[in-house]
């Protein structure tokens, strides 16, 4: 069948879901390029507590921002944007399909709606909330975020400092909470911006099912090699705990392994609660997303019918 033109397909889902299968199954039937929506693939090294696909399947496959980072680096939404913008129009330049894969929902809302424009912030409020954080720790922060932002709360785990304290900033430098500022930010993402029919799907096994599949996965990337993955990040020398690539699920209660801060039994079901939390995470922003299609990954997921079925379809309009 012929693609139908100016399309982009999502296909998200929870941690463990089986998304990455389901994408390759789709490129043996459709003329498509894999984007991976993933803050955690795109850093060269980390492969086995990534879940990334097997060399020789990236090269059957190619997966678009994979390995474009080192772990040293960091990686923003906004570059992330601009990155899977070219990816698009590339692939459609070509006649192809993009098919963004992946589970890091703030990238796919970013491609949706586009970014909000943020106000400055003086140096001397970063300075005295950064400050106030390693006096009163990131747990206590996060309780005043839930107290002046609670939407903004929900969606910032406390273990992340960079966008907890951000959304801190913003509301002791505006008086207005983050989420209001990315509620007046411009509709519009990507595909309004290349006048693209936006198709998106989504794998939400039962979390029961998905609980089992974290617990088996991450046994299996022990058996990988995990171990001597973290340790020759942690031997480096340029990386510390903190380094935005060591807050990804594994890798941190990996890391705390090595320190000697907690013993082999505490790592792994610390591990596996933290990407259970992920999931959790990931199934909130699914729960309200507007405009989805769910599909199975256990089944044959004839692609071109859904897209045949969207054909006529205007553009999914973006989330609220």
């Amino acid at each position: 069948m012929s693609l139908p033109s100016q399309t982009i397909v999502t296909l998200m889902g929870p941690t463990g879901s089986g998304k990455t299968e389901l994408a390759m199954r789709m490129a043996d039937t459709m003329p498509v390029d894999i984007i991976s929506v993933d803050s955690a693939m795109i850093y060269r090294g980390m492969d086995i507590g990534t879940a990334k696909p097997a060399p020789e399947l990236l090269h059957r496959y190619p997966h678009a921002l994979t390995d474009i980072r080192d772990p040293s680096e960091s990686y923003s939404v906004a570059q992330f944007l601009n990155d899977a913008r070219a990816c698009i129009e590339s692939a459609l330049e070509r006649g192809r399909l993009p098919l963004l894969v992946g589970g890091t929902m703030l990238y796919f809302k970013a491609l949706k709606q586009g970014l909000a424009e943020m106000p400055g912030v003086p140096d001397a409020v970063r300075q005295d909330l950064a400050k106030k954080a390693q006096r009163v720790g990131l747990a206590a922060l996060h309780d005043e975020l839930r107290r002046v932002d609670p939407i903004a709360a929900a969606g910032i785990h406390p273990n992340n400092p960079q966008r907890l304290l951000r959304a801190l900033e913003v509301y002791v430098a505006t008086g207005e909470p983050i989420s209001t500022h990315w509620a007046r930010q411009a509709r519009g993402g990507v595909a309004d911006a290349l006048g693209c029919r936006l198709v998106e799907l989504t794998i939400e096994p039962p979390r029961a099912l998905l609980h089992a599949r974290i617990e088996h996965r991450f046994a299996a990337m022990l058996e990988a090699g995990l171990l001597s993955e973290v340790r020759r990040l942690h031997s480096r020398g340029d990386l510390s705990i903190e380094a935005p690539s060591m807050r990804c699920v594994g890798y941190r209660q990996v890391w705390d392994y090595l320190d000697g801060a907690t013993d082999y039994d505490t790592m792994i079901a610390r591990a596996i609660a933290a990407t259970r939390q992920l999931a959790k995470r990931q199934y909130t922003w699914l729960r309200g997303w507007i405009g989805k299609r769910q599909v199975s990954s256990g089944e044959q997921v004839n692609l071109g019918a859904i897209l045949q079925s969207f054909r006529g379809a205007s553009i999914v309009p973006p989330t609220s």
